[in-house]
């Protein structure tokens, strides 16, 4: 390891201590059915990620460093923007969100219960949640 890599960092070390979360990849349309179905008995979350954005890429680094709920508490799907903007769309139009980018949802009994944007996305905020 050089000089430089020890100041300024390789990304090695964040890589090591990053938590691995239970991401659900949300791929397809009928997915969200599912989420208002499941909803009615835990609570659900929907972070919507740009894969090109630095601010999204930052807001979803924060959110896994600090997210601490147990996997029975929550269900974690998440949806690559870029991919699939058909399900973005859809998301907005069945849980009347407008659509932004970061972005994460929080669904109980088949509604938004919760939804916050860049710098509000909180992963400590879920605990009221939950």
């Amino acid at each position: 390891m050089g000089i430089f890599s020890k100041l300024f960092g390789n990304g090695e070390k964040e890589e090591e201590n990053k938590k691995a979360l239970p991401w659900r990849p949300l791929t397809q349309l009928a997915q969200l059915d599912e989420i208002a179905k499941n909803s009615k008995n835990k609570t659900q979350v929907i972070f919507k990620h740009s894969t090109r954005c630095g601010i999204s890429r930052m807001v979803i680094r924060n959110f896994e460093s600090s997210y601490d709920i147990a996997d029975e508490g929550v269900d974690l799907y998440y949806l690559d923007l870029l991919n699939h903007r058909d399900i973005s769309s859809e998301i907005a139009a069945k849980f009347q969100i407008f659509h932004e980018s970061p972005q994460l949802l929080v669904i109980r009994n088949g509604e938004t219960i919760h939804h916050a944007s860049h710098s509000s996305i909180s992963a400590q905020v879920l605990h009221q949640f939950v």
